[in-house]
């Protein structure tokens, strides 16, 4: 997909989550040993903490006054998708 409309490019468009979510993925998965970091559950783990979390598109010009979603909000949607995926592995 080119992801490029009536002539305007959308890729500069972003869930200013996916970032967080990345750095936060390696310290939660820590806490589940039990659970196989392979990449499969990784992504889906990834995509559905994603899916909990209210989504905070930005382009590349948005001015960010307040963040309404926490490191510690992140944190807590991680074990419920680990969980998740643990207990239902490739959705």
């Amino acid at each position: 997909m080119d992801y490029v409309a009536l002539g305007i490019d959308f890729h500069s468009i972003r869930n200013k989550n996916e970032e967080r979510v990345i750095n936060l993925i390696p310290e939660v998965l820590a806490e589940f040993p039990d659970c196989p970091p392979n990449r499969t559950n990784i992504e889906d783990i990834y995509a559905l903490t994603l899916n909990l979390l209210p989504a905070r598109y930005t382009q590349s010009i948005t001015l960010v006054i307040d963040e309404p979603v926490t490191d510690d909000a992140i944190r807590l949607r991680l074990r419920e998708a680990i969980r998740t995926v643990r207990a239902r592995p490739n959705l």
